[in-house]
């Protein structure tokens, strides 16, 4: 039972007992996942520092932290001494599901051979909504299909002006970024800046009052209890999930070994790409999955009716 038994707890004298030292890793754990970060990065830093398992290895991956974070006996029973409160044990449940939700989620997108893959991919950088598909003279020798946003005409007025883009040119775009991390994977190591974390006016009262508690030694008060679990959920739900290592390890996978690319590959986009935005300017903002940024440009209508006007005159 000893060999089996969850970190953080020792056997003595046939009775369970808290092992303090482990038990601090769990809750650390447990505390780090539900403050945004991912179980990735977690078992790296817990790597990193030499953190020692349950084996007494100095070695974690992404399903041993998993395995922690979902074992109900960290809640307590007649046998385990409680570790972790219920509600935050339900909490980090209620994460990791949201989490398995994405996934499955993009999953069946990625299944759905008939979906376009730039549809919830390119979004206009004038506005923030997404770019739709149109398609002009449709089932005529002169049909053709361009992007534009979804408010380009609202309320049956032009509400939008940010232009339109070909699937010729968000594809050649797209080539190109791909491309300049193939020619300099330096690039990927540019880690973004993080952005700072913005509390509700709520977190900062909360705060201030396990404050005042804690300094008049209230540590058994039902009322700390209370707020500390507060505390812990509007920082949940203020949490920024930063997997930049994660993601950029993924990107890597993807494009090793590959050499520069001459033709758009669908299932290479869906797998690094976050979203294309689109400015009325010509310029495109490519951003991958690990954050990275890549600027390119294309020639918009707009750009391309003047250049013909031009030509006329000329």
């Amino acid at each position: 039972m000893q060999r089996h038994m969850p970190m953080g707890y020792r056997m003595r004298n046939g009775k369970i007992f808290l092992e303090e030292e482990n038990a601090k890793i769990v809750r650390k754990i447990f505390s780090d996942y539900l403050s945004g970060i991912s179980a990735y990065a977690i078992a790296k830093e817990l790597n990193v520092n030499g953190a020692l398992n349950a084996n007494n290895k100095p070695s974690w991956s992404h399903n041993s932290v998993g395995k922690i974070l979902e074992n109900v006996k960290y809640m307590g029973d007649e046998l385990y001494p409680q570790m972790i409160e219920k509600e935050i044990f339900n909490q980090v449940q209620n994460r990791r599901e949201e989490g398995k939700q994405k996934i499955r989620h993009v999953m069946q997108v990625s299944g759905r051979s008939n979906k376009n893959p730039f549809i919830g991919r390119v979004c206009c950088g004038e506005c923030g909504e997404i770019f739709r598909k149109y398609v002009e003279n449709c089932g005529k020798p002169s049909e053709k299909s361009k992007w534009k946003c979804k408010k380009y005409i609202y309320k049956n007025r032009v509400h939008c002006i940010c232009g339109t883009i070909t699937e010729e040119q968000i594809k050649e775009v797209f080539v190109r970024a791909v491309n300049q991390i193939i020619k300099t994977p330096s690039l990927l190591e540019k880690k973004p800046k993080e952005c700072p974390r913005r509390y509700p006016p709520k977190f900062w009262r909360v705060d201030q009052r396990i404050r005042e508690l804690e300094a008049d030694e209230q540590f058994s008060s039902k009322e700390l209890a209370m707020l500390i679990f507060q505390r812990s959920e509007l920082l949940y739900q203020t949490a920024q999930v930063f997997d930049y290592e994660y993601h950029t390890e993924n990107i890597k996978q993807a494009l090793a070994h590959k050499e520069l690319q001459t033709e758009f590959q669908e299932t290479l986009f869906l797998q690094i790409i976050k979203r294309m935005i689109i400015y009325k300017n010509g310029r495109i903002e490519v951003e991958f999955i690990n954050g990275l940024k890549i600027h390119e440009t294309y020639k918009n209508e707009a750009d391309e009716n003047e250049t013909y006007k031009n030509r006329k005159k000329g």
